[in-house]
């Protein structure tokens, strides 16, 4: 059964360029088979010309998850570039629109690990995104949405390696158990789990300085 890694985030925060370095990362580095599922609101956006209407976003994201599922079938690592819940929270900020939440919260809870891009990238303007004004409403309503729903996630920050290793770590103690001895990955992961030297308890770990991010516990 293939693992399900979320990665969530506002406009611009570097979820792509993340899920293209894990994807490469867990290609040479272990035997599992990774496969990156791009997000599907921008593809459709890019192919409409124009952003979706309220009664639009529902499809959208279906085939987000459908998309995901479909990439279980012969991988061994899925990763979510994005998932229903970041459409559920732009259909909520854009049209006060809440009705896409329980698929969203429902598809969510089967993932396996959640990373929430920190917002400390610097913006990169295109013509489909609405600007910086919106990352910190857009992020607080993820948070807020996987709390309310009791879903473990990681924060994640920094630029390029610094990124990729805070990811990591995060996805430490999932990944361990699915690499084998001869893999890179597994010398790393002893390694780290070994300086860490047993549980962290943190009240701020869900913040990407946090160096036990990948520790976070279920309240």
């Amino acid at each position: 059964m293939a693992l399900h890694i979320a990665l969530l985030g506002a406009e611009s925060t570097g979820k792509s360029q993340l899920g293209l370095a894990l994807q490469d990362h867990l290609a040479r580095n272990t035997r599992l088979r990774p496969a990156l599922v791009t997000e599907y609101l921008r593809e459709w956006c890019n192919r409409e010309g124009r952003t979706p209407r309220p009664d639009e976003q529902m499809a959208i994201a279906i085939e987000q998850q459908a998309r995901g599922q479909a990439a279980a079938r012969d991988h061994d690592v899925v990763l979510h570039d994005t998932t229903p819940l970041m459409t559920a929270v732009y259909s909520d900020q854009l049209f006060q629109d809440s009705s896409l939440y329980p698929f969203a919260i429902q598809a969510q809870s089967g993932m396996d690990a959640t990373l929430l891009m920190a917002l400390d990238l610097p913006w990169v303007a295109d013509s489909m995104r609405d600007g910086p004004h919106a990352q910190a409403p857009t992020d607080r309503l993820v948070r807020r949405a996987l709390r309310a729903a009791k879903l473990d996630f990681s924060v994640v920050g920094g630029r390029g390696d610094d990124r990729l290793a805070q990811a990591l770590n995060a996805l430490g103690p999932l990944l361990r158990a699915h690499v084998a001895p001869g893999d890179g990955l597994f010398s790393r992961l002893m390694q780290r789990d070994d300086s860490l030297g047993g549980e962290w308890h943190c009240e701020h770990c869900d913040d990407a300085a946090c160096e036990h991010a990948s520790r976070r516990q279920r309240r």
